[in-house]
């Protein structure tokens, strides 16, 4: 549709322009500061990291950043990592999570975006009637999209909000896999230098059964026996050093080394056991009101519902533009005018795109009430875990590994008052074994399910499965029958 046109001097052309640029000052005061960026994409990540995990993390946008953040791992690396210094080398190297905080960068942009006024258009054409050549330019600008400019800069303001809560969750995350993947290491480490002694110790014992039978005082049984257990402690000390070497790879992943950095020094063994747990009263409360995941989901309700409410408000604003118009022909003078564009609503009302977002919203809502529900789950889960590794572990270093050493203590005066012989001696060690070993996969246990305890805090945890405590420690049972 077309006013009348309106006669022009030959300087139209530039009335137009300024006409524009009034129009397009108007349209700015009505759209309000929409452009106001956050002074930083990354602070409220790093908050919330600090608080919610007393972990620090930093992006590097640049090469100077990079440099810097080289520096600070070199530094690291240059003492025996504990689960902390860990943790700090992860969310500094790691460039998956370098990644991921990109992604606020981008989140970031969409919400600048969304917050500025839309471009207006310009269209030119030059139409022919008759022997007359006309010039008509048009400029045009969305009414429509500068009404619910509003709603859109709220909508995108809760989704880079939302972005921020999924990036911190990443952040937390990194840090709880990597504290477990440091207690696993150290552990392997330690189990396959145990199973080395073992090994070392089940070797002269077979060398002394074989020279004991070539001298006619060891039956061919006996010596079978010793020979078997060496057979066997060799292949534990096999998988345990394959299992160590596994453990520490998946660490010096998570922390994102190469090179000459793959050779990081760890502690010889694991922390010990706190002498008393700290009391944990409401977890379920506490975890609802500030895992990131369940209130991501809840404002992902609330964001859905906000654009519900935008979709019901734009459903006959689909299109709606206005425009200036200036049109000349030649040997007549230039006309001004405006137009106005409008979708006129004969075929579809709206009704598909507001029954789109009611069902998105249920879905949201659902989605939102699951999270809840699966976080209650998996606090109450990972404060059970943590409760019985403690006790398990306790029980293994207060009671367990004490008697066994009792009673070696006991079996040693036997064989020092020549009551029992060395391969009885030798029989009996045998079955401290499996109790060491498994006081070793107890402690490591527990650090674990501490780990996963203050993730399902926070946000949704990686659960480890504790069915089995120990490694590999079947050695108990060869060499028996003495």
């Amino acid at each position: 549709m077309r006013t009348r046109a309106i006669s022009l001097p030959d300087n139209g052309w530039q009335k137009l322009a300024c006409n524009a640029l009034a129009a397009l000052g108007a349209l700015i005061i009505l759209g309000g500061c929409a452009s106001t960026r956050p002074a930083s994409t990354v602070a409220n990540v790093q908050k919330m990291a600090r608080e919610l995990g007393g972990v620090s993390v930093e992006a590097a946008r640049n090469g100077e950043d990079r440099r810097a953040i080289e520096n600070r791992v070199a530094t690291l690396l240059a003492q025996p990592l504990n689960a902390e210094s860990a943790v700090q080398v992860a969310l500094l190297n790691n460039r998956g999570l370098q990644a991921t905080l990109a992604e606020l960068g981008v989140a970031d942009a969409e919400l600048l975006e969304a917050s500025r006024l839309p471009n207006p258009g310009l269209t030119i054409s030059r139409p022919r009637s008759g022997a007359n050549l006309e010039i008509e330019h048009s400029l045009h600008y969305s009414l429509a999209r500068l009404l619910v400019l509003p709603l859109l800069k709220r909508t995108e303001e809760a989704r880079f909000e939302q972005t921020q809560r999924a990036v911190a969750v990443e952040v937390l995350t990194l840090a709880s896999e990597t504290r477990k993947a440091w207690y696993q290491a150290v552990a392997a480490t330690e189990s396959a230098r145990y199973l080395a002694q073992v090994k070392d110790a089940a070797e002269a014992s077979a060398e002394l059964a074989r020279r004991m039978a070539e001298a006619g005082n060891f039956n061919r049984l006996q010596r079978a026996r010793e020979q078997a257990f060496y057979a066997e402690a060799t292949l534990n000390l096999a998988r345990a050093q394959q299992a160590a070497t596994s453990a520490r790879e998946r660490l010096t992943r998570l922390l994102g080394l190469w090179g000459d950095q793959t050779a990081l020094a760890l502690p010889e063994r694991l922390p010990e056991l706190p002498v008393n747990l700290p009391e944990r009263v409401d977890l379920e409360r506490t975890a609802l009101t500030q895992r990131l995941d369940v209130l991501s989901a809840k404002f992902g309700a609330e964001r859905t519902a906000r654009n519900l409410g935008l979709t019901r408000t734009t459903r006959f604003l689909n299109l709606l533009d206005l425009g200036l118009t200036r049109k000349t022909s030649e040997g007549n003078s230039s006309n001004l005018g405006y137009e106005l564009s409008i979708e006129l609503p004969l075929f579809d009302w709206g009704e598909s795109r507001i029954e789109k977002a009611e069902a998105y919203y249920m879905q949201a809502v659902n989605r939102a009430a699951e999270t809840a529900v699966n976080a209650r789950s998996e606090v109450r889960e990972a404060y059970l875990a943590w409760r019985t590794a403690y006790d398990v572990a306790r029980h293994y270093r207060d009671e367990m590994v004490p008697l066994a050493k009792r009673i070696s203590d006991e079996n040693l005066l036997r064989y020092n008052g020549m009551l029992i012989g060395v391969f009885e001696l030798l029989a009996d060690t045998r079955t401290q074994i499996a109790t060491v070993n498994a006081a070793i996969g107890a402690q490591r246990d527990f650090w674990l399910a501490n780990a996963d305890l203050d993730m399902a805090m926070v946000g949704k945890p990686n659960l480890t499965s504790f069915a089995t405590t120990g490694g590999a420690a079947s050695t108990s049972q060869a060499g028996g029958g003495h």
